[in-house]
């Protein structure tokens, strides 16, 4: 499968004649972060069928942005069995056995690769991600009041790994962290994202649920260093096939899988977590 020349990110813009701005995007990042925020604690907050449903909508645009990567469409066979396999997925999770949600995925996934020409993984790895993010965020929310605040954990500490990051990484710049998968990321970025989400974790856990501090921050910590992972992992994946971004459905942040990229890594993680804590408990009890 052909790609289109490879695009470089850049940290900063240099206007004709003037010095860097890497401050240029914060505005429009903070308009749709006005947008967007309060629609993901709506539904955070709701639960049932109003978060099945946003996380249903995410799920299907985050196919339909790897679909085009793949130069396939979500709207034809075999690429129809993206969002429709995660779908289903999703519906067995919240009212269905989750390993048969699971066994779903895994023959899905399997079936897609097969129905490819030439052994193309894109396309099955892709079914296989969204797959379990929808999986997890569903499974992870339920219905009970642990849901609720192991969801509000996770999502607070991956937004503050997000601007953690993007602020010491702009603020300090220095050597990068990752150039060859994305040369806009930072050593200092990194550190001040993990630190954003171990504080803010370690604050959110105490404001929710009180008990089990260093249990909380530690976990806080392994969830905002899976975070980035999905950052750079998705900067490998428009590396390899010659984006900037997954799509411009959101201004300031590029599409879906560049705004929930940190979201789709820790998920599954918190989902594990929460499930080994047991039910009604929080994650990090």
């Amino acid at each position: 499968m052909g790609c289109a020349p490879d695009v470089t990110e850049a940290t900063t813009s240099k206007p004709e004649g003037g010095a860097p701005r890497p401050w240029r995007d914060l505005g429009l990042r903070g308009a749709s972060a006005a947008v967007l925020i309060p629609i993901a604690v709506f539904g955070i907050w709701s639960g049932g069928v109003v978060w099945d449903v946003l996380v249903g909508v995410a799920v299907v645009l985050l196919s339909w942005e790897w679909a085009r990567f793949c130069k396939i469409s979500i709207w034809r066979w075999p690429g129809l069995l993206m969002p429709a396999i995660s779908l289903v997925v999703m519906l067995l999770a919240a009212f269905g056995p989750p390993l048969a949600a699971l066994g779903l995925l895994a023959v899905g996934t399997l079936v897609l690769f097969l129905l490819q020409r030439q052994g193309d993984i894109w396309p099955a790895a892709g079914l296989f991600y969204i797959g379990l993010v929808g999986f997890s965020l569903v499974l992870l929310r339920g219905e009970d009041h642990a849901g609720l605040l192991n969801t509000l954990f996770l999502v607070l500490i991956v937004w503050a790994s997000d601007t953690g990051a993007y602020m010491a990484g702009r603020a300090l710049g220095g050597p990068k962290l990752a150039p060859a998968i994305s040369p806009g990321k930072t050593w200092s970025g990194a550190a001040g994202g993990l630190i954003a989400a171990t504080l803010i974790g370690t604050g959110a856990a105490a404001l929710l649920a009180p008990g089990g501090a260093s249990r909380a921050a530690a976990i806080a910590a392994m969830l905002g260093v899976m975070s980035q992972a999905g950052d750079l992992l998705e900067s490998a994946i428009k590396r390899r096939f010659g984006l900037k971004d997954s799509s411009s459905l959101i201004p300031g942040h590029g599409g879906m899988l560049d705004r929930l990229d940190g979201v789709m890594a820790a998920a599954p993680m918190a989902t594990a977590l929460a499930l080994l804590a047991g039910r009604g408990m929080p994650l990090w009890h």
